[in-house]
């Protein structure tokens, strides 16, 4: 996570500039001149989307590390949950997943085109899942996962997949292969290895 990395300070001036401190006090003749400046962090802006649920169970694990690791390095990220694939609607509660969702669409409108997207999940299922209107297994969808994918890649220019699945298994599910596509072979596998490449890709 911390290949992607852009600083910037803002904010207030809560942190000690030595170099300016020591160039103010020798210009003010020896007398102590404390210069502050405020504190450096990465201005990098990050939309985090989880698959939770069934065949990402085995995966939770890897999933709250790398949740931990993002929260630790973003200043400005976000994250949602989704079920299989993105339509019209994620949820920030999983216990609340029915009564809280938040629109896909007031999404692409409320977060500017230069944050990041990272979409976490192993990507299988059924192709109509992506395909098809009303492929949610959760509820009727009126447009497929292959629009709201789309509109997602039109909006932000920098989107990755990393897929917790090995990757010398990937064709063998027509879905990742699907979603593979979609998103112009931007899914990594969720490896050190595909981490570094992911990041390195969105730092671009």
């Amino acid at each position: 996570m911390r290949r992607l990395r852009k600083f910037a300070r803002t904010g207030a001036a809560e942190e000690l500039d030595m170099p300016d401190t020591i160039r103010s006090t020798a210009r003010n003749a020896g007398l102590l001149d404390l210069k502050m400046v405020p504190e450096r962090h990465n201005a990098v802006k990050v939309l985090l989307f989880f698959d939770v649920g069934g065949s990402m169970d085995p995966h939770v694990r890897t999933c709250e590390q790398l949740f931990s690791a993002a929260r630790g390095e973003f200043k400005h990220m976000e994250y949602f949950y989704f079920h299989n694939f993105i339509y019209d609607a994620v949820w920030r509660n999983n216990v609340r997943r029915h009564s809280e969702k938040m629109a896909t669409i007031d999404i692409l409108h409320k977060y500017p085109h230069d944050y990041k997207v990272i979409f976490v999940g192993d990507a299988s299922m059924s192709p109509y899942e992506i395909l098809q209107p009303g492929g949610s297994v959760e509820y009727w969808n009126e447009e497929s996962g292959e629009v709201w994918i789309r509109r997602l890649c039109e909006t932000y220019s920098k989107i990755v997949w990393l897929n917790p699945i090995p990757e010398e298994h990937w064709d063998f599910t027509q879905s990742i292969d699907i979603a593979r596509r979609l998103l112009e072979d931007r899914m990594f596998p969720m490896t050190i290895k595909g981490l570094e490449d992911a990041m390195a890709y969105l730092s671009r």
